[in-house]
């Protein structure tokens, strides 16, 4: 399991690196990438980061290795219920990112105002990235359910988290106002419904 665990996570890489940028090239002209402003955000970003390199790369080489796995969840259906998730993650990712259109960036510029995006995923959460990240890493810790990948899963949480509440919603509430507040209080925040703003 350890192998396809790390085939996903090149997938992931091809798709997320490679193809969602020469699609938002075609579209825009320009590449979407954005750098992380300042040192809060920075943490944001790397604990994500980390994570998913935790639990797509490091796990998997860890238990090629030879790390022994947690006993509780080495069950051989929750490593295949896991390597099932891992690709439904990776497919949502790429295909909430294909819905932003034109305002999909890696990260928030303050300087730019992109237009609020409520249709298709975003119809039923907020976040659905960030939801399909999780899922992912999820996956990818339940396919190779190791310390390595359990800790790349809670440093994905924190740093989705922290990007989420503390950098992108308070960014879209500046920027988009009364239309984001709408939004927010009948839209959840990852999960339909969850999170909504009072």
């Amino acid at each position: 399991m350890a192998l396809l665990a790390l085939g996903l996570f090149a997938l992931f890489l091809l798709l997320d690196g490679g193809v969602r940028i020469a699609v938002q090239r075609r579209r825009t002209g320009e590449s979407g990438v954005r750098r992380p402003v300042g040192a809060f955000h920075w943490c944001a970003r790397l604990a994500s980061a980390l994570g998913g390199l935790a639990a797509g790369v490091a796990a998997p080489i860890a238990e090629l290795a030879g790390l022994d796995p947690l006993s509780a969840p080495d069950r051989p259906t929750l490593r295949v219920i896991g390597a099932v998730l891992a690709g439904l993650g990776i497919v949502a990712v790429f295909v909430c990112q294909l819905a932003m259109g034109a305002s999909w960036r890696t990260t928030v510029d303050p300087a730019e105002r992109p237009a609020l995006v409520t249709t298709g995923p975003f119809h039923l959460v907020r976040n659905p990235i960030y939801t399909a990240l999780t899922a992912m890493t999820a996956g990818l810790a339940l396919a190779v359910p190791n310390i390595v990948a359990m800790a790349g899963l809670a440093a994905m949480v924190i740093g989705n988290e922290l990007q989420v509440r503390r950098i992108e919603e308070p960014y879209l509430d500046r920027i988009h106002q009364a239309a984001w507040h709408q939004y927010a209080a009948r839209t959840g925040r990852f999960l339909p419904g969850l999170g909504r703003l009072r």
